[in-house]
């Protein structure tokens, strides 16, 4: 028996052992399917997210999504994860900015007029994902980690009591303006925000 390996048996020179076809030389696909799960989800909603649409989002092989994710739910998971984690640093931003309570409060009311749910993508990205974590306790773990980052940010600024108000406020109102077909008046929204924090 010859002691030679067979064609079959030796990775090509681009894919080394252990990785599958095209992993190497297609390094942000993983990436690339979870934005691309993303923007199928807010047209979509997630009673229509498939692996099949997702893939030809991504403009990736059908074959490769289970390389990447197990399951749609780990993909559901990664996505609706990376979502939340990109608003909490949008969050975080706006708020570590401020520089005293003046522009703190400055800052909140910033977060409210144009930070959250700033286009209709990320207003049905959002209720998806409170639908899913209202039934489901790993969804809930993705929005109770939001809320910690959006809590400790506020933090910085505001003694817990108020912050947690101040969450709150900043997530009705801003559900609010974006579901109300007239466009709401500005100065409510500093009245309320100035109302809780000179308390």
């Amino acid at each position: 028996m010859s002691s030679a390996r067979s064609a079959s048996e030796v990775p090509p020179p681009d894919r080394p052992a252990g990785s599958r076809l095209g992993r190497r030389n297609d390094p942000d696909r993983r990436d690339r399917i979870i934005d691309a799960c993303l923007g199928v989800l807010s047209r979509e909603g997630v009673a229509g997210t498939s692996h099949r649409k997702v893939a030809a989002e991504a403009g990736v092989p059908l074959g490769a999504m289970t390389y990447y994710f197990d399951s749609m739910d780990e993909l559901l998971l990664a996505a609706f994860t990376r979502f939340a984690q990109t608003i909490s640093a949008r969050f975080e931003q706006r708020m570590a900015t401020a520089t005293d309570a003046a522009a703190a409060r400055e800052a909140v009311i910033a977060i409210i007029l144009e930070d959250v749910f700033n286009d209709d993508r990320e207003l049905v990205l959002s209720h998806e994902l409170y639908t899913l974590a209202a039934r489901r306790p790993a969804y809930r773990s993705i929005t109770t980690a939001w809320m910690k980052r959006s809590r400790t940010a506020l933090e910085r600024h505001f003694d817990p009591a108020t912050a947690r108000v101040l969450d709150a406020l900043i997530e009705g109102l801003t559900i609010h303006r974006a579901l109300d077909s007239q466009p709401g008046d500005s100065r409510d929204v500093e009245l309320a925000v100035t109302r809780i924090v000179m308390e």
